[in-house]
């Protein structure tokens, strides 16, 4: 099963999907759609730092996302500018730095579109270690920390009283976040990650009534997505990362649609209600 390079790709998006999905649930509670951008983008950066110093690419995207997220803590601290100003600040520098100095590499030949966009067909047996390896590790930390952020994600005075330490809890997951940008990079591309760690986790909001429920379920449409979005790239020949964000997407969509019906339905019911000779011809 593993000679086969679909297999392979299918195992490991299914891995990216199992780890994102949790996290992605804390991104929409925590409103970090653009902080998650801002780390992607610094992946980017990690690859050049990489490729420059011939270092391993996975462990350089981490440690180069660790260190933005320590960036703009600090900055938060000591700046005057507003928490989006300072993100976009990061999020366009850092993708702006990375792109420059892959330019003046011209001894290097760089697959740019592979990066931005993965190259999920092209995974590795080595790679699927590293993805399912580090992804146990990801889900590990966060189960150990999961009733800590929960409640500096409701309350930060809340979870002072409770005994937590939420300035900790944070790190730790930002930290989280970057292991995942840097294992999930050759899945999905640098700009894509944050796609698929909001989309399944913004659809299972619908359907879940309790945050582990939620959490679940992005997983499970994570998979979904990533299986549909493979096969469709399959099919009709469309980059692969770009097809499961479509996929996620869709599920997204379908996820909302229900609603919408439902309220129209019941609007159109107590409109006859109230008036009865509407619709009678």
């Amino acid at each position: 099963m593993f000679d086969d390079f679909f297999s392979r790709a299918l195992i490991g998006g299914f891995g990216v999907a199992v780890v994102a999905g949790p996290l992605g649930c804390f991104i929409i509670w925590r409103r970090l759609a653009y902080f998650g951008d801002t780390l992607s983008h610094s992946a980017l950066l990690g690859v050049a730092i990489a490729l420059l110093l011939e270092l391993n690419i996975t462990l350089s995207v981490f440690i180069v996302s660790v260190l933005v997220a320590l960036m703009l803590l600090l900055l938060q601290k000591r700046a005057s500018l507003s928490s989006d100003a300072l993100l976009g600040l990061l999020a366009h520098s850092v993708l702006a730095i990375g792109l420059v100095v892959l330019a003046f590499m011209t001894w290097v030949r760089v697959d740019l579109m592979g990066f931005l966009f993965g190259d999920i067909l092209a995974i590795t047996t080595v790679d699927l270690a590293l993805i399912w390896g580090g992804g146990a590790v990801v889900l590990a930390f966060l189960a150990k920390i999961w009733r800590a952020l929960f409640a500096a994600t409701v309350s930060y005075d809340l979870a002072l009283a409770e005994g937590n330490k939420p300035d900790q809890v944070n790190l730790l997951f930002m930290v989280l976040m970057a292991a995942v940008i840097a294992v999930s990079m050759k899945i999905v591309g640098v700009l894509l990650i944050t796609a698929l760690l909001i989309i399944p986790a913004a659809a299972a909001r619908r359907f879940a009534t309790s945050p582990e429920q939620m959490a679940v379920i992005a997983i499970i449409l994570g998979i979904v997505s990533v299986y549909i979005g493979l096969n469709g790239s399959l099919e009709f020949d469309t980059p692969a990362g770009p097809s499961i964000v479509v996929a996620a997407l869709a599920c997204f969509v379908l996820s909302v649609l229900p609603v919408n019906i439902l309220r129209k339905r019941t609007g159109r019911s107590q409109k006859n209600l109230k008036d009865p000779d509407v619709g009678v011809s």
